[in-house]
């Protein structure tokens, strides 16, 4: 389906989102100019936005390593940057396939239309800057073949002896076109996974995110799990 076909599908629709009080929220500061993702986060005008470091172990005991997010936005484009220590980052790199983005050290951003989950979108991104971009319905009921708008999505990364950077430009006409940017809110969850291989079979995983999902095992994939990116006039 093609940008324009979804935008006239989703103003049919007429979505509604309705906001819980309390819910954590994070002011994206609006600017002029436009920045070229570069993954080094070293563009003046990032110098301007909010710093975010409220990120925890919701599983876990004990204090992650920084996490560091910023964004910003002006009349086009919302900008993303993630900022991660880590001095052991592990990736999976065989086929190359976005697929092995999942048993990868990555940040992820996940938005939603409402809190039903039906759909929200998935945007897992890791140190060398491939995407595991999805739609999905609560509960995991994942379309692993939707990717998102091309030449609406940018990313670029770093890699450090000492962690990564993971830069990202979305193009407000795909939020707008997704149904998921309304009265200049984005419903959206921000996380973290530290992969640490286990020889054959699945990584083992420490979680890392900025809202503490409503969950005794771990899940972003839930409502609880989501904050608000509130963009400022």
């Amino acid at each position: 389906m093609t940008l324009c076909s979804v935008m006239i599908v989703m103003m049919a629709l007429g979505t509604v989102t309705h906001f819980n009080e309390g819910q954590k929220t994070y002011s994206v500061i609006k600017i002029t100019d436009n920045i070229t993702p570069s993954g080094k986060g070293d563009n003046p005008l990032w110098n301007s936005a909010q710093i975010l470091t409220d990120f925890t172990y919701p599983w876990e005991k004990g204090k992650p390593l920084p996490t560091k997010f910023r964004a910003l936005h002006n009349k086009d484009w919302l900008y993303c940057l993630f900022d991660v220590k880590d001095d052991n980052v592990n990736i999976l790199q065989d086929k190359n396939d976005k697929s092995e983005v999942a048993a990868s050290s990555r940040v992820e951003i996940f938005f939603r239309i409402d809190d039903r989950l039906t759909p929200y979108y998935g945007l897992e991104m890791d140190p060398l800057g491939r995407v595991l971009d999805y739609k999905a319905n609560f509960h995991r009921n994942f379309d692993g073949e939707w990717s998102w708008p091309a030449g609406h999505l940018i990313i670029k990364t770093e890699r450090r002896k000492d962690g990564y950077s993971v830069e990202v430009a979305i193009s407000k006409a795909s939020l707008r076109a997704l149904g998921l940017l309304k009265n200049k809110n984005l419903e959206a969850g921000l996380y973290r996974g530290n992969c640490t291989p286990k020889g054959k079979g699945d990584p083992d995983f420490k979680w890392i995110s900025w809202v503490k999902p409503d969950s005794k095992t771990p899940d972003f994939h839930i409502p609880s799990s989501f904050g608000i990116l509130r963009l400022e006039d």
